[in-house]
């Protein structure tokens, strides 16, 4: 096939381009500017132009066109892509998130879904697969050094974890076998209006699991425990918790420090039990893991020396706590600086009160708001 992505440099998107790329079909895309895995997507064999975007870069011949979420609708090669559409009716046009839906009916999909902690949980889920020789395919957004810093690990098998973002209700268009749901708090609140529309997407995405699936849920999360109540059959359902055995050796065993990524693991971990993965193997390839692109990630070599940076993608006032917590507990005697800077308009005004209260109350010397 041949395949034009537009704003093939996202994050989510570009992973599916190494995916197409993997599988033999010629690809070809466009974004306004060029970045690190723009240049990897060339390497495969990608046909990629940096710049305005321009009609002529959708050619005659293309049989599916890809697009990003922030790419808009009157996008020029959007709009020459239905021109051409009316011509041959069997040209496709799929948002990201439809054309993932497609890859996921072809899997045995795991998909992770949840307000904070998808992007570590997919990665510690796909790397423990990996470790116990089930090769699976892997779409996380971020990037791993375990994947050449890319978002995306192309195995033989038909085993696919995603990370099921619920922006948009993107998650609505896949179909997975086992759904892990790391925790709910209330986010993106500017398009789903309140917390119950935001429960009511969750619970929908739930209920495409099959009478086969499975859904693994944070037992110690409210906004969890209420999705996992509209699962009736205990048989479909697993609980993690930070009470069981696991977690006190996952505390002592991980290398990214924190609670939360305690729970990420537990998550992890009850997923390659469901598949028949031994215990030990799993504990101990949870115990590799080396963390994630804007995850925590440490710099000790910065022009501020012998300051230690820490660059963290957090952007909600739990992810703040946690992030501060986490350094708290790895430089109990250092001082400690937060630098934030707001994520979203729509974001910070809808959860204003909980980031006064989380900035004014978190323990470190001294906070800088951008």
């Amino acid at each position: 096939m041949n395949i034009h992505i537009v704003g093939i440099g996202g994050i989510g998107v570009s992973s599916l381009a190494f995916v197409y790329l993997s599988q033999g079909h010629s690809v070809t895309g466009s974004d306004l500017a060029g970045s690190d895995i723009i240049e990897k997507l060339k390497e495969r064999g990608a046909d990629i132009f940096t710049g305005k975007h321009n009609a002529s870069l959708v050619l005659q011949d293309v049989d599916l066109v890809v697009y990003s979420p922030a790419v808009p609708q009157n996008n020029p090669e959007l709009k020459q892509a239905r021109k051409l559409q009316k011509k041959r009716e069997e040209i496709s046009i799929k948002s990201y998130p439809e054309a993932l839906g497609e890859l996921t009916k072809t899997h045995y999909t795991i998909a992770v879904c949840g307000t904070h902690g998808k992007s570590t949980t997919t990665a510690m889920i796909g790397l423990t697969l990996q470790s116990a020789g089930k090769d699976p395919t892997v779409i996380v957004g971020t990037k791993l050094k375990e994947y050449g810093d890319t978002n995306c690990r192309v195995g033989k098998s038909n085993i696919l974890v995603i990370e099921a973002d619920e922006h948009f209700a993107s998650f609505l268009n896949y179909r997975p076998k086992i759904v892990v749901l790391t925790n709910l708090e209330p986010d993106h609140l500017d398009y789903y209006g309140s917390l119950k529309n935001l429960q009511g997407a969750f619970r929908s995405f739930v209920s495409f699991l099959p009478l086969s699936g499975t859904l693994i849920f944070n037992q110690d999360n409210p906004g969890a425990n209420s999705i996992a109540t509209s699962v009736k059959e205990d048989s479909r359902k697993k609980s993690f918790s930070l009470s069981q055995k696991e977690a006190t050796i996952l505390r002592g065993s991980l290398r990214v420090p924190g609670t939360h990524n305690v729970a990420n693991a537990l998550a992890a971990l009850e997923v390659c039990k469901l598949l028949k993965i031994p215990a030990k193997t799993i504990l101990m390839a949870l115990a590799t893991y080396k963390g994630s692109w804007r995850r925590f990630e440490t710099f000790t070599k910065s022009a501020v020396a012998p300051s230690i940076l820490v660059s963290d993608y957090g952007h909600h006032p739990t992810e703040i706590k946690a992030t501060i917590e986490a350094a708290r507990t790895l430089w109990p005697k250092k001082e400690i600086w937060l630098i934030f800077q707001p994520h979203q308009y729509q974001r910070t005004l809808a959860l204003f009160d909980q980031f006064v209260q989380t900035l004014s109350t978190i323990p470190v010397d001294r906070v800088v708001l951008t």
